[in-house]
């Protein structure tokens, strides 16, 4: 069998997008690569559109990008919040 480059470079792809969902279809983003430009500062989907390309065709990822940018949101919400017996006294529950 011999092998191309352009063969080597579709297992090589293959192998990349294997470990992360894709979320733009068109351009061939990963989840990955769009919460990385959310971790960077983005934070409205025309920023990460600017940042990783995700979005820049069909819009048909617009919302899973909004969706993951919520997502991480909330993370970055409930990392920062205010626990222990203090807010569990007080709410009644863990607060986050």
């Amino acid at each position: 069998m011999i092998i191309t480059e352009s063969y080597l470079k579709m297992i090589i792809n293959f192998g990349i997008l294997i470990n992360s969902m894709i979320v733009c279809l068109c351009q061939a983003v990963t989840e990955k690569k769009v919460r990385a430009a959310i971790d960077s500062g983005a934070s409205t989907r025309r920023e990460v559109t600017r940042a990783c390309r995700a979005g820049a065709g069909c819009g048909g990822c617009h919302s899973t990008i909004r969706d993951l940018i919520r997502d991480q949101q909330m993370q970055s919400a409930c990392d920062s919040c205010v626990q222990g017996p203090a807010a569990e006294d007080f709410l009644g529950v863990a607060a986050c």
